[in-house]
């Protein structure tokens, strides 16, 4: 998943050690089992066999793909894991990024879309109707992995902050007393903070492009890609949102970075308990959409 995953806990809870420890082993198998860096990983396996044969599928990596359909469904295909072949096809899947030939994008854009993607609830197996479908958990893997040791330890740990990288983050409890406060750091300023979050039994993910990016001819091209149009999303420049999961906020973090305001407003307006913050291109303060009981937000800039 390409970053460092950590677990903090309240001063004075020495007796959570072990179950902190613990958890962070199980972000390691599900690494394994997640990447698609490793050709022994499942979804590795799925992307080589799948696009010949139904292939059976762990249980909740299962539920992880349903939920995916899901999500890229109500985002109006804004959220897409099949997005693999244009992630390599402008080089950011080995992180040097490039600008395609038409027709290579093109070849790109036709192996993308959940409508490849079959999906057997009964044998719990998973079939791609073309042999150059392939999915990348990227956008919803490290939020996933959160929730998956989070609920092992909310029987053993009463408080306790999980973070994935700079863009996953699972409270558990309410640290202080007032919520884990957690900053967000201002994508123009390093050194500045755009928001405070105070996160009580929630999650949040953040989406944006400015770390990984390239230059060509003058233009800034940014990782997050459109899959519907196989382009680099514009438009917008951070997004967070506080949702019930991690892989829920992940995922929607991406998709309205994607889509934009009007699909977060529609999102929302459909769905309680989404908060949202986002940045838009030649805007200096961001907008807050929805709404998430128990979390407190302060615009900073």
């Amino acid at each position: 998943m390409a970053c460092r995953f950590e677990i903090t806990l309240p001063a004075g809870a020495a007796a959570d050690l072990t179950a902190a420890r613990q958890a962070l082993d199980e972000i390691d198998r599900l690494e394994n089992q997640l990447t698609v860096y490793r050709d022994s990983s499942e979804v590795s396996f799925i992307n080589q066999t799948a696009g010949q044969r139904a292939v059976p599928v762990e249980p909740n990596l299962f539920e992880l793909l349903a939920l995916a359909r899901k999500l890229h469904e109500e985002t109006d295909g804004a959220f897409d894991i099949t997005a693999g072949p244009l992630i390599r096809c402008w080089g950011f899947f080995q992180r040097h990024g490039r600008v395609p030939a038409l027709e290579e994008l093109e070849a790109a854009r036709a192996s993308v879309g959940m409508h490849h993607v079959v999906l057997d609830s009964e044998k719990k197996s998973v079939r791609f109707q073309s042999p150059n479908v392939e999915i990348n958990l990227g956008s919803i893997g490290k939020g996933y992995a959160l929730d998956r040791v989070a609920s092992s330890m909310r029987s053993r740990v009463n408080f306790a902050l999980l973070s994935g990288g700079n863009s996953s983050v699972v409270a558990i409890g309410n640290g202080s007393g007032d919520g884990w406060r957690v900053g967000l750091r201002h994508p123009r300023a390093k050194n500045s903070r755009l928001a405070v979050f105070k996160l009580c039994d929630c999650a949040m993910g953040t989406s944006g492009a400015g770390e990984q990016y390239f230059e060509n001819g003058g233009k800034r091209y940014g990782h997050i890609l459109d899959p519907r149009s196989g382009m680099p999303a514009e438009g917008v420049v951070l997004v967070s949102v506080i949702a019930s999961s991690a892989a829920l906020a992940d995922a929607l973090a991406t998709a309205f970075f994607v889509g934009g305001r009007e699909l977060a407003e529609r999102y929302c307006c459909s769905h309680s308990g989404i908060l949202v913050l986002m940045l838009e291109e030649g805007n200096l303060t961001p907008v807050i959409i929805g709404e998430r009981k128990l979390c407190n937000l302060e615009v900073i800039c």
